[in-house]
């Protein structure tokens, strides 16, 4: 049997990084992208980091700052950051179909059917050419186990000499202990800062002081985590590839809204269209659901603050977003209290199936030619608005108000995902 060999592929300061592909003159200017309602810094390159701007800082709080030293503000822009990661992922399935997409801007490869001579030169050209490809820098790092390739793409983004990318499995055991030693405690993959001070009691202040304990006693500390964790810091294996093929659990969507409101029609048109979202999601991953719930809550910074919630069950699993949405807003209904100011919803869809699993049951109570209509009726629906643009065709509720949407006044172009923001170029012969 051959060793597990991984290969992590993290895109550098990635939603910062999105905006710079169409923004080139911003290559070496301190930038953030700022969360909902154009709050708090979510994203920061490396010369905004310089100027000692921290992950979550209240934009309103640094707006001196950031006059000063020439700050760039952009309003996260999802739609296009999760278009240039689709990108990213197609490119690495090019390089290897065995693939772990664990998050927006990172990857996991395993590399055990490459034929690589060289992890260090293979890293380097993967980079140059996403680099060329998309446009996104990335840092990668490669090991016999995911906790490392972790740990060497971090060491990979404070050591410019190393070119992008770190292999940990050739190398010397002494250059891998020296990068263990480089590694804090707590920016060890699954620590963080809860688990950090329970360890340095135990005179654990390094990865390498980790590798070094007793798995027996990281577990007593930490649980089978920590045992896994103390494993693989060794090299050792004991996080498998997790396929693509995954089945959910839930989906869920959820938004604060750009102001605090106690109208219903706000209220219903929010709900309408986090449901429709979940609901693609969904039939995205050929899946139905059977239960739902509804949350809405008050702002948890006044005084005053509820937060309230419903449960749904579907008597016929579905995925159709007229039959979520109908049950939803009544729903709503019961909850709704006219002196509340509410701050934000969420639409939770759980209990999932895959749709080819939908069977009749003893008491007729799923009524299959029903749930093959509203497939039907879905596919019809999402085919259009393929061809055509998200949300072409959409439920007549989702446009009783815009006044819910998160307030984006920074917002870039959606230059991949909308004609009408396509850059263009002049070009001088």
């Amino acid at each position: 049997m051959k060793q597990p060999l991984f290969a992590l592929i993290d895109c550098n300061n990635f939603f910062v990084s999105c905006e710079r592909v169409f923004r080139p003159d911003l290559a070496h200017r301190p930038v953030v992208v700022l969360s909902s309602n154009d709050g708090c810094a979510v994203a920061r390159s490396k010369e905004a980091k310089a100027l000692g701007i921290p992950m979550g800082a209240p934009a309103f709080k640094y707006k001196d700052l950031f006059r000063q030293h020439g700050v760039v503000q952009f309003s996260a822009n999802f739609e296009l950051y999760g278009d240039i990661s689709d990108r990213i992922s197609r490119l690495l399935t090019e390089i290897t179909p065995h693939i772990e997409l664990y998050s927006v801007d990172e990857s996991f490869l395993d590399l055990q059917e490459l034929d690589i001579p060289n992890y260090t030169a293979w890293g380097q050209t993967v980079r140059q050419r996403i680099m060329r490809e998309i446009g996104v820098p990335t840092s990668i790092g490669i090991a016999t186990s995911k906790t490392l390739a972790k740990l060497a793409t971090e060491q990979v983004k404070s050591l410019p000499h190393l070119r992008g990318a770190l292999d940990l499995i050739t190398g010397s055991v002494e250059d891998r202990a020296n990068y263990l030693r480089a590694t804090p405690v707590r920016d060890i993959w699954g620590v963080g800062g809860r688990l950090a001070p329970k360890l340095k009691a135990e005179s654990v202040f390094t990865a390498f002081d980790l590798a070094g304990m007793s798995p027996q006693r990281a577990q007593q500390l930490m649980g089978i985590h920590g045992r896994q964790m103390v494993e693989e810091l060794k090299g050792t294996c004991c996080l498998p590839l997790e396929k693509m093929t995954k089945v959910r659990q839930t989906v869920m969507h959820g938004r604060q809204f750009g102001e605090d409101t106690n109208d219903m029609r706000v209220l219903e048109a929010a709900v309408a269209s986090l449901t429709a979202k979940a609901a693609l999601r969904l039939r995205s991953s050929a899946l139905l659901a059977r239960g739902a719930c509804i949350t809405i809550s008050t702002n948890r910074l006044k005084p005053g603050y509820q937060r309230v919630n419903r449960y749904l069950t579907f008597m016929t699993p579905t995925a159709d977003t007229g039959v979520i949405t109908q049950q939803l807003m009544t729903a709503l209904g019961t909850m709704y209290n006219p002196r509340a100011q509410y701050h934000r919803a969420n639409v939770l869809l759980y209990n999932l199936q895959p749709e080819d699993s939908l069977q009749a049951d003893l008491f007729g109570d799923v009524d299959l030619v029903a749930s093959s209509q509203s497939r039907h009726r879905m596919q019809a629906l999402d085919a259009i608005n393929k061809r055509y643009g998200n949300n072409t065709i959409r439920f007549a509720a989702e446009d009783l108000s815009r006044a819910w949407q998160p307030k984006r006044l920074l917002s870039s172009p959606h230059y991949t995902t909308r004609w009408a923001d396509l850059p263009s170029a002049r070009v001088s012969l």
